[in-house]
């Protein structure tokens, strides 16, 4: 993926996770940096912006050398949302177009998880998580009849992190690997429905 607006971030981000001491320091840094990419909807290439008819897609867009950081374009097909999960590392995530929504959870005595909250992320807006901040969420796409895409940073290359799945009522935790969605396949997949 390459833009010279994409080019700009990636060069700012890399800066911060060289030289910030610590997370906290790291998210107060690059969430401006996030929200300044997003705030502008002229530079996703439409290979990267390609919804699925039943999943939502994770296109990876960047990962640095050393795996230190990844940015990640989620297109959600109407109506799409992600199971209750975690991330295991910091996150930074923009709404880029549509909105999407964020449901967060916390663990009970019980071992059963909690909604805490809900947030409807608007294109511009900004979002963090991290296992110090709150971790567990469910995400869907705000609308029923439009495709949403947001841009995600994770401090890791997320497509190959364990992570975890909840269901919230009985407090089961299964592990998963998200992965990448095929840019190929899904281009050709796109052209068979054309």
């Amino acid at each position: 993926m390459h833009h010279p607006r994409f080019d700009e971030f990636i060069k700012g981000l890399t800066n911060v996770v060289d030289t910030a001491k610590n997370e906290a320091e790291i998210l107060a840094r690059a969430e401006p940096l996030l929200q300044a990419l997003v705030s502008k909807d002229d530079w996703l290439d439409d290979q990267y912006a390609q919804p699925h008819p039943q999943y939502y897609q994770q296109y990876c867009l960047y990962t640095c050398p050393q795996e230190r950081f990844s940015v990640v374009s989620f297109v959600w097909g109407p109506g799409q949302k992600t199971p209750v999960h975690d991330h295991t590392v910091w996150g930074i995530i923009g709404m880029l177009r549509g909105a999407e929504v964020c449901e967060r959870f916390e663990k009970q005595a019980d071992g059963s998880y909690v909604s805490t909250g809900v947030e409807t992320l608007q294109p511009g807006m900004t979002d963090c998580v991290s296992p110090t901040i709150g971790d567990i969420h469910r995400v869907s796409n705000a609308y029923d009849d439009q495709v949403s895409i947001s841009i995600h940073v994770y401090g890791a290359d997320i497509g190959t992190v364990k992570r975890h799945v909840y269901v919230p009522d009985t407090g089961e935790i299964k592990e998963f690997v998200s992965g990448y969605a095929d840019v190929a396949a899904v281009q050709r997949s796109a052209g068979d429905r054309a």
